[in-house]
């Protein structure tokens, strides 16, 4: 019985721990809500493009659903690329992924401007695809 009670506290820990460690993050549909503030935003880039006819070479990585009808991207300029080890258009098209920043908004759709790769993790969150 004891041993018993003392599984189900290291299960209730553990699980507080992966909540706690995840607390704070929103989906990329929830982004429009939070214009204007500082979150973390996950999704799957479904759509990424190294824009280099465009003023400031951006780099778009579309979460969810891809461009034109993408619901949240993630941006990073030109001048920001060579602080990633691979380009990002590659390193992160079709990953889980979840970005921190300031969310804004560019022509009614949210966004979060990335300068720093610490930005971009991969999201490590359980997706029950297991």
């Amino acid at each position: 019985m004891l041993t018993r009670r003392i599984h189900i506290a290291i299960l209730g820990a553990a699980l507080a721990v992966v909540t706690a460690a995840h607390a704070g993050t929103i989906r990329a549909e929830q982004a429009a809500d939070h214009i204007g503030e500082t979150e973390t935003v996950c999704g799957q880039v479904v759509s990424a493009t190294y824009s280099t006819r465009t003023h400031g070479n951006p780099t778009f990585l579309n979460l969810d659903k891809p461009y034109p009808h993408q619901i949240f991207t993630i941006l990073i300029w030109g001048s920001d690329r060579t602080k990633f080890e691979k380009p990002p258009e590659q390193a992160f098209r079709d990953k889980d992924v979840c970005v921190t920043g300031r969310i804004s908004e560019f022509h009614g759709k949210p966004e979060i401007v990335v300068r720093d790769p610490k930005q971009i993790e991969l999201d490590k969150r359980p997706t029950g695809k297991e």
